[in-house]
């Protein structure tokens, strides 16, 4: 079942990319929202604090309850299966009240869709939890994942991939367009189901159906595959174990795809409860990373994408998203997410917008130029620079690494939080590049460590002229002029100079190979 390649989901139209303004992206507080996702293999409850474009999760829970187990050769739901789920939407129920949620959204897929007890379960379903239901079609799915891709990426651009308990979703993404897309039973129980429990058939039967998805995956050749779905985040985890990946977060991460080929060999062979760090995967999940990694190696051999990249965002950020305004949904959601931070831990939140100002014309008189993707990442690091502001001196840069490179955000990879955390790093504990944690600067890679070092240096400058009060800095520019680096003051603060600002000036300098210096005017 496809979507339509002309007159697709389209969000701003094709060619409009995402608001990377941070001046003004703060949303207003507004009541929670959340979302109960009846799937094949789990019902979860998702309480976010708001819809606005970067929600934080307030309240997040999953019961494995495997409704779509043996669906397919029996053709009912499970008794059991349903009693659990069942349990779990009148608990949900009473935890939404409790939150005070606003809104709650109510979804079911695959299981529910094609099992002949289907009807009486979403009755039951509908009464245990206090709100109607919406059967997605297998078309809907697919929308969905790809729109909870698009807000959860910077202009994505390639192929997303949602893997169910029931069904697997393949959909093109081209920035803010949605594309042709497919759906087909090949989902983790659906195919432990209709191979009998082989992992050699299962292959056999993925190859026979997405032989069938070839208009999306013939367009996937040299782009990315977006792996969304429980199972396939979990075999990430594995994979992060595997090669002793140091951050630990999902979204984002990214695989070189020869290399996870030979992992998914190592997981299709290997008995799941000798798999390294499998603890990690709850014991229901273990018995389907095989059919899992089975239709994600067949993916990669037919497809032959240029990466993989792990999605947390999927149905149920894209219908959150759906529900935005136009213009909420252009926003750049990385710069919407340290905006609120900022909003919520600076000591000034207007200095993080001053700031933004302040070294977009520092940045206009380097040589050489600075990429689109760059600029919104320093967007972010102003933001976020003076968040740990509360912790104690010595420990300030620390906190701030913490909180930046574990952070809930969106539309950035792991090179992009590891420069985030170094700039602001550098901002509170100097620029010696030995000082920087090897991990950090091992994932940002050694054009942004050098970015890091020499946003840092400048921010180095900005808070003991401006205190990191707002308006400060407009009379302050830091320039690159005449080949040297110079801080200019007016007269009225010719008092502000001393030892700590003129050797953090000459600091900046030496980065650039050049003299620092401040001038009174």
């Amino acid at each position: 079942m496809g979507l339509p390649r002309d007159g697709g989901a389209s969000i701003g139209g094709a060619g409009i990319g995402f608001t990377t303004q941070g001046e003004r992206v703060v949303q207003d507080r507004v009541e929670p929202v959340a979302i109960i996702d009846i799937g094949s293999n789990s019902v979860r409850l998702v309480a976010y604090d708001g819809l606005n474009r970067a929600p934080t999760p307030l309240y997040n829970e999953k019961v494995l309850c495997g409704l779509g187990r043996n669906v397919f050769s029996t053709g009912r739901l499970n008794e059991e299966a349903v009693r659990r789920a069942l349990s779990a939407l009148a608990r949900f129920r009473i935890l939404c009240e409790t939150m005070r949620v606003g809104r709650v959204f109510v979804l079911a897929t695959a299981a529910a869709r094609d099992a002949q007890n289907g009807p009486e379960f979403l009755a039951a379903a509908e009464a245990a939890c206090g709100h109607p239901i919406e059967l997605l079609s297998g078309r809907r799915e697919a929308e969905l994942s790809a729109l909870g891709v698009i807000s959860g990426f910077h202009t994505p651009d390639g192929v997303v991939g949602d893997l169910g308990g029931g069904s697997l979703e393949l959909v093109d993404v081209r920035g803010a367009t949605v594309g042709q897309g497919v759906t087909m039973p090949l989902g983790g129980l659906a195919l432990q189901d209709l191979s009998g429990g082989s992992v050699k058939k299962a292959l056999k039967i993925a190859r026979e159906n997405l032989a069938k998805a070839a208009p999306q995956l013939e367009t996937l050749r040299g782009r990315s595959f977006y792996a969304v779905g429980g199972t396939w985040r979990a075999l990430a985890r594995l994979h992060q174990a595997a090669r002793g990946y140091p951050l630990h977060v999902m979204h984002g991460y990214s695989i070189e795809p020869s290399d996870e080929l030979s992992f998914l060999e190592v997981v299709e062979r290997t008995d799941a409860a000798l798999l390294q760090d499998v603890e990690a995967v709850s014991e229901a999940r273990r018995p389907l990373l095989a059919y899992g990694a089975v239709v994600l190696e067949e993916i990669i051999r037919v497809g032959r994408p240029r990466e993989l990249a792990i999605s947390a965002s999927g149905v149920r950020e894209g219908l959150l998203f759906e529900q935005l305004d136009r213009d909420t949904r252009l926003t750049d959601p990385l710069l919407a997410a340290a905006a609120e931070l900022n909003r919520l831990r600076a000591r000034s939140p207007g200095h993080g917008n001053d700031l933004i100002a302040w070294t977009d014309r520092f940045v206009a008189t380097l040589d050489g130029p600075e990429t689109a993707d760059e600029r919104r990442l320093r967007h972010a690091a102003c933001l976020l620079s003076d968040i740990g502001w509360r912790a104690h001196p010595d420990y300030r840069g620390e906190q701030s690494i913490n909180v930046i490179t574990h952070a809930a955000f969106v539309g950035i990879d792991h090179p992009g939080r590891a420069y985030l955390a170094l700039a602001v790093y550098f901002r509170h504990e100097g620029v010696a590049a030995e000082k920087a944690s090897p991990m950090l600067r091992s994932l940002a890679g050694p054009r942004l460590f050098e970015r890091a070092r020499l946003l840092g240096a400048l921010l180095r400058i900005a808070f003991p002229v401006s205190a990191g009060m707002e308006g400060a800095l407009t009379r302050l520019p830091v320039l690159m002029e005449d080949g040297r680096v110079t801080l200019t003051l007016p007269s009225d603060l010719a008092a502000l100079p001393g030892d700590r600002l003129l050797n953090r000036v000459r600091g900046l300098g030496r980065l650039l190979g050049l003299e620092g210096r401040i001038a009174v005017v």
